[in-house]
């Protein structure tokens, strides 16, 4: 009788019970400005004390006891209507969001990207290539012999030197590309995508995907946000679906997103 051997399975992330709620600052009054608006913020101080929550505001809770564990060589699709709390689940993976209730365990460091992060604007590409490199724990060698692939892999010089240009002459989907390129360029414990394999035409897609199957295969984990039930499938072998907050599903992509498009047509 032919002997099993168990192939070991290496958590990267670990959610227990985990609960994320922010408060939301409601806006004042229309002709309440300026002087007017600041005074009224000081006397609500100075009756209520110092913690006292300006009228209007609200506690969202946007992760209600949400429990999975990750491993090694996974991609995994995060799926749900807008507002159930995928962008908020992935940026505390991140360690961006502490949660208010329940632990999130990471194993290495866990890099976010996400369509809106932070560029400096008003520097070139190239310096954001190399600005990005480093902050990822690249070394200036490592950026440079990268740089070119980089570049290559993003596609905005095609039609022109647009890496030479400062980063705010650039469409929102020239930069989602060139920080997509700039977080693929090395190996991560942990990937965490929000959205950014939306930007860009059929061909830059299906080379985002074949680079997340080569970051799989250098043992890494990739998270993908994503709101293309069509990525989700083409890139990932396993789907959380998320609503109102809470996990309604975890299992096989294909069969998450089966069962998330059966609920949308129902509404």
């Amino acid at each position: 009788m032919a002997e099993t051997i168990a192939v070991e399975r290496i958590p990267t992330v670990v959610a227990d019970g985990v609960h994320i709620t922010y408060t939301v600052q409601g806006a004042w009054k229309a002709g309440r400005g300026g002087a007017t608006a600041a005074l009224g913020r000081i006397l609500s101080r100075t009756r209520s004390g110092p913690r006292a929550a300006p009228p209007g505001t609200r506690t969202v809770h946007a992760v209600k006891g949400v429990s999975f564990a990750a491993y090694k060589g996974e991609a995994i699709g995060l799926i749900g209507s807008n507002g159930s709390g995928k962008s908020t689940l992935l940026k505390a993976v991140a360690g961006l969001l502490p949660p208010s209730e329940g632990r999130i365990y990471t194993h290495g460091q866990p890099s976010l990207l996400g369509v809106n992060a932070a560029l400096m604007g008003d520097l070139t590409g190239e310096r954001n290539v190399i600005l990005g490199g480093l902050a990822m724990g690249m070394s200036r060698e490592q950026i440079q012999e990268r740089y070119q692939d980089i570049v290559d892999f993003s596609g905005i010089n095609e039609k022109g030197d647009f890496i030479s240009l400062p980063m705010r002459t650039y469409s929102s989907g020239m930069g989602a590309r060139l920080r997509f390129s700039i977080a693929a360029a090395k190996s991560h414990d942990v990937l965490l995508i929000d959205e950014a394999l939306a930007t860009g035409d059929a061909r830059f897609q299906r080379r985002s995907q074949e680079r997340i199957a080569r970051l799989r295969e250098q043992a890494g984990t990739v998270f993908l946000v994503s709101h293309s039930n069509g990525a989700i499938r083409e890139t990932c072998d396993r789907a959380l679906w998320l609503e109102a907050g809470r996990l309604l599903m975890d299992g096989p992509a294909g069969e998450v997103v089966d069962a998330y498009e059966a609920h949308t047509r129902k509404k």
